[in-house]
């Protein structure tokens, strides 16, 4: 099975799968400082109230394991509790 098949099934099953929100949460806050850092580099004014505001964790990780790199979307797997099976159809949830 091809990897974008993988991620094409990871996605389906996202919103039924167990997540550490904890991890996620320190995930979104390193990304916003990152884009701040950025937009200082490229001379853009500061936006000190920039913070994210009732961000969904799993329409983030959804966005991870679509346009991540291969780094991201293992970090995004690890924070996830729920156990998946690989099978030749591709992943399940074990009960």
């Amino acid at each position: 099975m091809r990897e974008e098949d993988l991620i094409k099934n990871l996605l389906e099953l996202i919103d039924n799968i167990n997540m550490n929100e904890l991890g996620l949460k320190a995930r979104i806050k390193e990304e916003m400082e990152r884009y701040n850092k950025f937009q200082a580099l490229m001379g853009f004014e500061k936006n000190t109230n920039a913070k994210p505001k009732n961000v969904d964790m799993r329409t983030f990780v959804k966005y991870i394991l679509k346009e991540g790199s291969m780094l991201e979307k293992r970090e995004q797997l690890s924070n996830m509790r729920s156990k998946l099976v690989l099978t030749k159809e591709g992943f399940t949830l074990q009960k």
